[in-house]
């Protein structure tokens, strides 16, 4: 009530119009129209809405009760909004689906109720064209079928309320660095200053006098890119209240449902383009759309420096005898080659890819990078198998034998010690037409068939995982005459042949 009698103080008394009403307060002109016509305030005059209220939407009321049902399961900040539910019905039923946001909204208030809390208010703040603030957040998503608990970069620009986001699989200096570089890329300059937390990748310390100490790879990245970096006192994440807001409602509006997809980099490249899409709306205090007031932004940008700068991580490994070695605490194993057997080796690092180089600085091979404190790893057979091929004799004794899957193992014991090279060079081009996994499931097959020649191996290989259409047996129809005395036994031919003088 404080506020309905502030909106008709500015209207009766100070003789304000609504479109200076909703510059003032930031209320929507249609409810501060209500506010000023309303001549019945009797409280028994507004009945309390209830379910019944929602009839037209009884079609639907079990697919959105399942989906919140569904949304106990997920995150707390990645559950359905309303307008959430209201798009995924109209990109389910299209025209079909003739109910108002508000007749969505009212009921998916009701429900929410039943099990969620209100959120929380924060008060705006007017900001400087182009400043921006930077945070992660927290999301869970499928790639490959694969389930990761994930973090994705926010960079928002609280001007014009403009947001851009990418998704990793953690939360480094290679992911805050290369989703920066990817947002930056993409608008086409460096916003001169960005808010961030005081997180250990970019802040070793918080100094006494309120400085603070920076690393070494965060003061390359900024002086690389020229931009001011500020940081809000420790503990006052709302000091970036436009970007904490942000993140929710990219979660919400972006990640709702758990998104699913093959590539990761192909999802973010899409990220950003929905992103731009979102900018076309309307600004939720300012008379203008997003993308409009996006310009005053753009034209406050720092230029891009002419060279881009390689935010991978070096690090310097010593590998094992079987040509291995470890990162991520000594949790994560990855896979090089028996060439580097107990040598030292230089790997890059990015945000979502391990690389071992050779003397000349070249891809030996390449891994996905692994996350998360458990053990995992990460093995290349490739570099393996060729070596393998080359000195066969030697399998057994190498160490790798045992490393092998089982039927790869027993497949190798049935072929004779002169073809097991060849076999194993086939096993080799196998892996690299498709991949291991692939050329092992041929190898089962093989085994099934009982047949260790490297054709053999090929030609299933090509049957397997070839694009080859399945045609369906030949029937034929009732008119088509049986030919008498029809035989499969080729006996026949050869008894014709040794008549006819052709086979001796």
């Amino acid at each position: 009530m404080t506020e309905i009698s502030n909106i008709r103080n500015l209207y009766f008394e100070e003789g304000k119009s609504i479109t200076e009403i909703y510059r003032i307060t930031g209320k929507d002109r249609k409810t501060i129209r209500t506010y000023i016509e309303k001549e019945d305030w009797n409280i028994a005059g507004e009945p309390l809405k209830s379910e019944s209220t929602f009839t037209k939407l009884d079609p639907y009321k079990s697919e959105i009760d399942s989906w919140l049902t569904d949304d106990k399961k997920a995150k707390k900040k990645q559950r359905h909004t309303a307008m959430r539910v209201f798009n995924r019905l109209i990109e389910i039923y299209g025209d079909d689906f003739d109910c108002s946001y508000r007749t969505v909204a009212g009921y998916f208030s009701v429900k929410k109720k039943e099990i969620f809390n209100g959120e929380k208010g924060y008060i705006p703040l007017e900001h400087i064209a182009g400043e921006a603030q930077g945070d992660f957040g927290d999301a869970d998503y499928y790639e490959n079928g694969k389930k990761y608990s994930g973090k994705y970069l926010n960079l928002s620009f609280p001007h014009s309320n403009k947001g851009y986001f990418q998704l990793f699989k953690g939360e480094n200096q290679e992911c805050l660095f290369e989703g920066l570089l990817n947002i930056f890329e993409h608008i086409g300059g460096v916003p001169p200053k960005i808010w961030f937390d005081n997180t250990s990748t970019i802040v070793k310390r918080v100094l006494k006098n309120g400085g603070r100490d920076l690393t070494d790879d965060f003061l390359r990245f900024q002086t690389h890119y020229n931009f001011e970096s500020v940081f809000c006192n420790p503990n006052a994440g709302h000091e970036k209240g436009n970007v904490e807001g942000k993140v929710g409602y990219h979660r919400r509006n972006m990640l709702v449902p758990v998104p699913r997809f093959n590539s990761l980099a192909s999802f973010n490249v899409a990220l950003l383009e929905k992103c731009e899409e979102d900018a076309m709306r309307k600004h939720y205090r300012k008379d203008s759309n997003i993308e409009e007031l996006f310009s005053a932004d753009r034209s406050a940008l720092l230029p891009m420096p002419r060279t881009r700068l390689d935010v991978s991580k070096y690090r310097t490994v010593k590998t094992n005898k079987y040509g291995r070695f470890y990162l991520g605490n000594g949790l994560h194993e990855y896979s090089i080659s028996p060439r580097y057997s107990g040598e030292s080796v230089r790997v890059k690092i990015t945000a979502n890819e391990v690389i071992p180089l050779d003397d000349s600085l070249r891809d030996i091979v390449k891994h996905e990078r692994l996350y998360g404190n458990h053990k995992q790893q990460s093995m290349k057979w490739l570099p393996y198998l060729k070596q393998l091929s080359r000195r066969p004799g030697a399998l057994k004794y190498s160490g790798i034998y045992q490393l092998l899957p089982p039927i790869m193992n027993t497949y190798l014991e049935r072929c004779d010690k002169a073809g097991i090279g060849q076999v194993l060079q086939m096993i080799a081009t196998l892996t690299e037409l498709s991949d291991f996994e692939s050329a092992v499931k041929t190898v089962e097959n093989a085994l099934d068939y009982e047949v260790i020649d490297t054709d053999s191996l090929l030609n299933l290989h090509n049957r397997i995982h070839g694009d080859f259409v399945e045609l369906p047996a030949l029937k034929l129809s009732e008119n088509v005459p049986v030919m008498a005395g029809l035989s499969t036994d080729m006996s026949i031919y050869d008894r014709k042949l040794k008549s006819s003088g052709v086979l001796v």
